[in-house]
């Protein structure tokens, strides 16, 4: 599993993967996207409230997403009281965000890239090789059933901090499924935009 997982990552940052990320500084693009209990939900909408921190996630069937989940969860007041909005996003549907958000007591908007239309256009969806499609089916992960299509698509992680005008100030993107943003390292960044 671990060199199935080590050459996805090489091949990855062979093909300059990490060069197509939405950078510092770039618009955050706009999308509507339905929420874990089925309503649709504008990003334009919740960024006139306050920036957002956004982060994207592989799903519940991910370890390390689960416990990135638990983390925000824990961390979603620091990032209130610094006026953001903490958002999720996956590419699950079929009710699994909901699951999700029971599970971790979420709070926050966790909300489904149905298609990963937005993960594509952030640049943090890579379409996963064959050998690591297997793999997921052997222990029992069908992404094409979660996802509700075949495309086979997953987020890197990578996480935002959205200003009010929906440029981006903050990104922490990782080809290492393993590595993920620190909540610490969030607050400092809304910390510097002036919020706190």
């Amino acid at each position: 599993m671990r060199a199935v997982y080590d050459s996805m990552v090489r091949e990855l940052a062979a093909r300059g993967f990490a060069d197509h990320i939405l950078a510092v500084n770039e618009q955050f693009p706009n999308a509507v996207l339905p929420s874990a209990e089925g309503e649709l939900v504008a990003l334009a909408d919740l960024r006139a409230r306050g920036p957002l921190v956004i982060t994207f996630f592989r799903g519940e069937w991910c370890p390390y997403c689960r416990l990135t989940m638990d983390a925000l969860a824990a961390a979603q007041p620091a990032f209130e009281a610094a006026g953001a909005h903490l958002i999720a996003i996956t590419p699950e549907t079929g009710g699994l965000a909901l699951e999700a958000r029971r599970k971790h007591h979420a709070r926050f908007e966790i909300l489904s890239d149905v298609d990963c239309g937005l993960g594509l256009a952030c640049g943090v969806v890579f379409r996963t090789p064959e050998v690591y499609r297997s793999l997921l089916l052997h222990f029992g992960t069908d992404l094409a059933k979660r996802h509700g299509n075949d495309a086979w698509f997953l987020p890197i992680p990578c996480t935002f901090v959205v200003d009010s005008a929906g440029v981006v100030r903050w990104r922490f993107a990782s080809l290492d499924f393993t590595m993920r943003a620190e909540p610490d390292d969030v607050i400092a960044a809304l910390g510097a935009l002036g919020t706190t």
